[in-house]
């Protein structure tokens, strides 16, 4: 599905969400340490670990339609480059099944395998990153991880909410805003282009977010909550990203120039 950008007319591919995590009850005291300062760093943390398995999910919501999809791989935070299997939905009768999309994720480059109508099965798709509206915060179904918690470098307003269990692991819940414009001042230099594209693309600077980290300040889960206008209406679309299996083995060859099709592509 494709959707316009009312700030600036690019267009943007939306998904869904599927709200992974756990249950919990908020309690325990506070951890030491400043709220903000502790989810600016999760990025940094996550630079440390070096990689991890990652899942996917959006969820777009306008004029009571919802349309949800899904990801699954993993990245390489230190290179900021990652492999995900993208599933769209079925179509509005329920019957087509759609092939999944493969993503690669690189700086300033998304490469999409079965993007759609048009595409040879054996070519990529290649995307500038920093030219999208959304810096692929959104565009791709998937939101690269890496701009995930790249974007909370930018957080202002957070609050500890409480030590919850997600798969086993106790995390700690924060809630907050993200500033795009000041997460992509901070951002590291892979990432910044992107997200200085998002600043400019979105119809609101800032973004409400709920983020989970481990007693390592590793991002387990984070969860941002996007809106922009689309022909008058505000869309609402929810991106989840889930990470766990932490210096789990990613490879990421990216595709040779000859491999990447040129053509006009069908949407």
């Amino acid at each position: 599905m494709v959707v316009r950008n009312g700030r600036s007319g690019g267009a943007l591919a939306v998904a869904a969400v599927l709200l992974v995590g756990g249950c919990g009850t908020p309690g325990g005291a506070p951890p030491a340490g400043d709220p903000t300062e502790t989810v600016r760093g999760a990025a940094e943390a996550l630079a440390r670990a070096g990689s991890s398995k990652a899942t996917t999910s959006m969820e777009m919501a306008s004029g009571g339609t919802r349309v949800t999809i899904r990801g699954e791989g993993g990245y390489d935070f230190r290179r900021r480059t990652g492999r995900l299997q993208v599933i769209l939905p079925k179509d509005a009768a329920g019957e087509s099944e759609h092939r999944p999309i493969t993503e690669l994720l690189a700086p300033g480059a998304l490469y999409m395998k079965n993007r759609g109508a048009g595409v040879p099965a054996d070519k990529w798709v290649r995307v500038d990153t920093t030219t999208l509206d959304d810096g692929n915060l959104v565009t791709g179904g998937a939101t690269d991880p890496a701009a995930a918690a790249e974007l909370l470098r930018g957080a202002h307003q957070v609050a500890y909410v409480g030590e919850v269990d997600l798969a086993g692991v106790k995390v700690r819940h924060y809630r907050g805003i993200a500033d795009i414009a000041e997460a992509a001042r901070r951002a590291s230099p892979q990432m910044r282009g992107a997200l200085a594209a998002a600043a400019k693309g979105f119809t609101t600077d800032t973004v409400p977010f709920d983020a989970y980290l481990d007693g390592e300040g590793r991002l387990r889960k984070v969860r941002h909550q996007f809106s922009f206008t689309n022909q008058g209406r505000t869309v609402a679309v929810a991106s989840t990203t889930l990470l766990y299996g932490f210096g789990a083995r990613v490879t990421v060859r990216l595709p040779e120039h000859k491999d990447i099709y040129a053509g006009k592509i069908q949407t």
